[in-house]
C-alpha cells in the first residue's frame, strides 16, 4: 500500500521540478540577450530598450554583473508591489480580475485549512476502522472520513464543518461578485473612448429586391434611430482572401530567411526542393522560387478583391452599426428592432480586437444546426475518453494492480520505481491525454459560429470544465474505485457493493494529490520558464531578423489562454471543496498552488503577457457559478458518503445545504450578473456628456470609419491592399433608396424634412430631395 513517505517522495521529486523551472527562470531573465523573452511587454509599450547596446560582445550576452545572481529572486517581490489600480491601467481588467481568481482561492481555503487540520483530522485519524478492514487503503486514507467506523456520532463534526464551509466560501463569493461588478462598472466608466461604446452588431439582416444590405441597413437605421444614426460598415466574407494574405506572408518569411542566408555567403545560392516539406521533387533556387510565388500570390489577391468589389455574394447580411452617443447604442444593443423577433437581431458588437472575422461569413440560419452538431460531437467526446482516463487510473493504485495482476508483484516492488509511479507517472500521464483537447474544443467552438474570441474562449472554457468534471474528476473516482476494489466487488454480495463505493471515493485523495503537484505545482513553474518562445525568440533572431521591426515580431508574449486557465482552476476549487470534509490531507497541496500560481501569473501578467482582448471581466458570472457547482458536487458527495456509513440521523440536515447554495447562486445571479449582461443607460448617458464637455469637437464619424473594417482590407502587412480597399469600403456617398413605397416610416422623420420624393441618404445621415 502507498505510505506517508511514498507521496513524501514523490512530493520530492515535484518540488524538485518546480525548483529547477524556477531556479533556470530567475537566472535565466537576468542575461542580456533573454531580455525581450521575459519583459516582451514593456518592449510593445516602448519603454524598455535591450538592457546592453554597447561594450564587450561577451556582455551582449552574458550578465557578468556578479550582484545581481545575488539578486535572482527579487522577481517575487517585484510581482507584488504592483497595485491593483495601476494593474489594471498597466494591463486591462481582464488580466486583474484573472488574478482574483487565485485570490478568492487562497481567501478559501487557508481559513478553511486551518480550521480542517484543527478539527477533522485528529477526528478521522483517532480511530482504527481501516486498520480492521480488508479494504485497500494508504496512510493518508486514514486522514479522511473513510477512517470512521460506520455510525458513529463522530460524523456530526463532518456535518457541522460542511455548513461552516459553505457559510465561509458563500461569503467570499458574494464579497468578489459584488467588488468585481463594482470594479468593471468603474473601468467602463472611466476608460477611454473605444469603438464598441458606440456600436452594434446586427445579424440577419432581412433580404430585399430594392436595396443592398449597405443601403438596406442605412435605410432602416435612419429611419428607426433618425436622430442618433452615424455610420455603418457592412460585413463581407473576406475569408479566402484572408487566406491568401496569410499564405503570402508564410512565403515572405522564408523568402526573408533564404535572402538573409545568401546575403551572409553570397559564394553559394540557397537551394530547395519542391516536393513535400523539401524532402523530395526539383531542386530550384530557393529565392527565385519564393518570389515567384509572392507574386503569383498578389496577383490572386489583387483579383480577389476585385472581385469581392464586384459581387455582392461578398456582402453577408450582417453590419456593424456605430452611434452617435453611447446612450444611443446601448438602446439598440439591448432592444429589440423589428416586430419580427428573428431579424434585425443586436448585441453589442466586440471590440476590434476581439472580432472573430471568420464566423462572420456563416449564415446566421445556419448557428442552431451548428451548435446541435457540436453538442452531439461534444456529448460523445467527453464519454469516449473515460476508457483512456480508466487505463491511466490504474496506474495510481500499485496494491490494486498487484491484486487483479500478481504476475507484476516482482517488476513493481522496488520501492524508488514504486515512489516514481505513484508520484509522478499517474499525473504526468493524464496531463499527455489532455494535452491536444483544449485545442479540439476551441474547434468545436468556431464551428459553432460565435462572432468573438471571448466568446469562443467562455464556450470553450465551459466545456473544458464539463469535461474535466466528468472525466478528470468522476472518471478518476469511478474507474479508480472499480480497478481498487476488483476483489472485493468479486467476492461481495451485490446489496455491500454501494457502501465499498462511498468508503473508495476518499481514498482517491493520493492520486489527485500527485496530480495537483505534476499539473499545478510542476506546471505553472514551466508557465514562468518561457522555454518555448525562448528557443522560438533565438532561432528567429538568428535566421529572420534583419530590422528592429523584425525583432519586435520575433517576440511571442502570448496572452492568458482563458479557455486552459480557468477550467483548470476550477478544477482545485472542486477537488478544495469536495475533499475539505472528506480528506483535508489535500487542502495544503491545494493552498501552495493558489499562492504559487497567483505570484507566478502576476509576473507574467506585468512584465510578458500581451491580452489579444479586453472584455471588461466579462467571464467573472462563469467563474462564479463553476464554483457554487463545486460546492453543491462536495454537499451531495458527502450526503452520499454519509448514508453509506449509517449516519441516518445527520444525512437528512445536509439536505438543506444544497437548497440554500442555489438560492444564494439565485441572489447573486439578479443582484450583481446584469452589470455583466447590460450596459446602464445611466452610465452611458454619464459618459456621453462628460465627453461632449471636455471634447466639444470631436469629429467621431472620422474615428468610427474604418474601426470595423476587416483587418485584410485595412493593410499594412500586404502592399496592395490600401489601393484596392478603396474598391470594396463603402465611402460616405450619397445613397438613394429605392423604395416605391415610405410605409415604414409612420410620420415624415426629421431626416426626411418631409419631402415626398425618393430620398438621397449620406452616410452622415444627411438628406437631400
Amino acid at each position: 500500500m502507498a505510505t506517508l513517505s511514498d507521496i513524501g517522495v514523490a512530493a520530492a521529486i515535484n518540488i524538485l521540478t518546480a525548483l529547477a523551472f524556477l531556479i533556470a527562470f530567475a537566472i535565466l531573465r537576468i542575461q542580456p540577450f533573454n531580455d525581450r523573452v521575459y519583459f516582451p511587454k514593456w518592449y510593445l509599450k516602448g519603454v524598455r530598450n535591450d538592457p546592453v547596446q554597447s561594450g564587450a560582445l561577451v556582455q551582449k550576452f552574458v550578465n557578468l554583473d556578479w550582484r545581481s545572481y545575488l539578486r535572482f529572486l527579487n522577481w517575487m517581490p517585484a510581482a507584488l508591489k504592483m497595485p491593483e489600480p495601476e494593474l489594471i491601467d498597466h494591463a486591462g481588467l481582464d488580466s486583474a480580475v484573472y488574478l482574483r481568481i487565485y485570490l478568492i482561492g487562497l481567501k478559501i481555503f487557508i481559513p478553511i485549512a486551518m480550521v480542517a487540520f484543527s478539527i477533522m483530522v485528529p477526528v478521522n485519524w483517532t480511530n482504527r476502522t481501516l486498520e480492521h478492514s480488508d479494504l485497500t487503503y494508504s496512510d493518508i486514507d486514514k486522514l479522511s472520513i473513510s477512517n470512521i467506523p460506520v455510525g458513529s456520532d463522530r460524523f456530526w463534526t463532518h456535518l457541522v464543518m460542511a455548513y461552516v464551509f459553505t457559510l465561509w466560501t458563500c461569503y467570499v463569493l458574494k464579497k468578489e461578485y459584488e467588488k468585481v461588478a463594482s470594479m468593471r462598472l468603474h473601468f467602463l466608466a472611466s476608460e477611454q473612448r473605444r469603438p464598441d461604446q458606440f456600436t452594434v452588431l446586427v445579424r440577419n439582416v432581412p433580404p430585399d429586391p430594392d436595396e443592398s444590405v449597405g443601403q438596406l441597413v442605412e435605410h432602416f437605421f435612419l429611419v428607426n434611430h433618425p436622430d442618433h444614426y452615424l455610420t455603418s460598415q457592412v460585413v463581407c466574407n473576406a475569408n479566402k482572401l484572408s487566406g491568401l494574405v496569410n499564405e503570402k506572408k508564410k512565403k515572405q518569411n522564408w523568402l526573408d530567411y533564404y535572402q538573409l542566408k545568401y546575403d551572409r555567403n553570397q559564394s553559394k545560392k540557397p537551394i530547395i526542393k519542391t516536393g513535400f516539406l523539401g524532402l523530395w521533387g526539383n531542386k530550384v533556387d530557393a529565392i527565385q522560387y519564393y518570389s515567384s510565388k509572392i507574386k503569383k500570390l498578389s496577383e490572386e489577391i489583387s483579383a480577389e478583391k476585385m472581385k469581392m468589389a464586384k459581387d455582392p455574394k461578398f456582402i453577408m447580411p450582417a453590419a456593424f452599426v456605430s452611434f452617435k452617443t453611447r446612450w444611443a447604442a446601448a438602446v439598440c444593443a439591448q432592444t429589440q428592432q423589428s416586430r419580427n423577433p428573428t431579424v434585425w437581431l443586436t448585441e453589442w458588437a466586440p471590440e476590434p480586437r476581439d472580432v472573430y472575422w471568420d464566423n462572420l461569413a456563416i449564415p446566421y440560419v445556419s448557428l442552431t444546426i451548428r451548435r446541435l452538431v457540436v453538442a452531439v460531437a461534444f456529448f460523445f467526446l467527453t464519454f469516449f475518453f473515460m476508457i483512456p482516463i480508466a487505463i491511466v487510473q490504474t496506474l495510481a493504485n500499485i496494491e490494486g494492480i498487484e491484486k487483479a495482476a500478481p504476475f507484476l508483484k516482482p517488476m513493481i516492488e522496488a520501492k524508488a520505481v514504486k515512489s516514481f509511479i505513484q508520484g509522478f507517472l499517474p499525473g504526468i500521464a493524464l496531463k499527455i491525454f489532455l494535452i491536444l483537447l483544449p485545442s479540439i474544443l476551441m474547434l468545436m467552438s468556431k464551428f459553432e459560429g460565435f462572432s468573438s474570441v471571448s466568446k469562443l474562449e467562455r464556450r470553450s472554457a465551459s466545456r473544458y470544465y464539463v469535461f474535466q468534471f466528468v472525466n478528470v474528476f468522476l472518471g478518476s473516482i469511478i474507474s479508480g474505485t472499480a480497478f481498487q476494489q476488483l476483489n472485493k466487488f468479486i467476492h461481495q454480495s451485490a446489496n455491500e457493493i454501494p457502501k465499498t463505493i462511498g468508503v473508495s471515493i476518499p481514498m482517491k485523495a493520493t492520486f489527485f494529490i500527485t496530480y495537483i503537484m505534476v499539473d499545478g505545482w510542476a506546471g505553472v513553474a514551466g508557465e514562468i520558464l518561457r522555454l518555448k518562445p525562448l528557443i522560438m525568440y533565438h532561432l528567429k533572431n538568428f535566421f529572420l531578423v534583419k530590422t528592429e521591426k523584425d525583432r519586435k515580431e520575433a517576440m511571442d508574449p502570448g496572452s492568458i489562454d482563458f479557455y486552459t486557465g480557468e477550467p483548470q482552476i476550477q478544477l482545485y476549487f472542486l477537488l478544495g471543496l469536495v475533499y475539505a470534509v472528506v480528506s483535508p490531507i489535500l487542502l495544503p497541496f491545494i493552498v501552495v498552488f493558489f499562492g504559487l500560481a497567483f505570484l507566478v501569473y502576476r509576473h507574467q501578467i506585468i512584465n510578458v503577457y500581451s491580452q489579444k482582448y479586453e472584455s471588461a471581466a466579462a467571464f467573472w458570472p462563469d467563474v462564479h457559478v463553476r464554483i457554487i457547482v463545486a460546492l453543491v458536487v462536495s454537499q451531495l458527495l458527502l450526503m452520499g458518503l454519509l448514508s453509506t456509513k449509517g449516519a441516518a440521523q445527520s444525512t437528512p440536515l445536509l439536505i438543506a445545504l444544497p437548497v440554500l447554495t442555489i438560492c444564494f447562486h439565485i441572489f447573486c445571479k439578479g443582484r450583481y450578473e446584469p452589470a455583466f449582461v447590460r450596459f446602464p443607460l445611466q452610465e452611458a448617458n454619464m459618459k456621453d456628456i462628460l465627453e461632449r464637455t471636455r471634447e466639444p469637437n470631436l469629429n467621431l464619424k472620422e474615428y468610427l470609419q474604418n474601426a470595423y473594417l476587416h483587418p485584410v482590407l485595412k493593410g499594412g502587412d500586404d502592399s496592395d491592399s490600401d489601393a484596392d480597399a478603396e474598391d470594396i469600403e463603402l465611402e460616405p456617398t450619397l445613397v438613394p433608396t429605392k423604395r416605391i413605397s415610405r410605409k415604414n416610416t409612420p410620420a415624415p422623420s426629421q431626416k426626411s424634412l418631409g419631402s415626398a420624393g425618393p430620398l438621397l441618404y449620406d452616410a452622415q445621415g444627411i438628406t437631400t430631395p
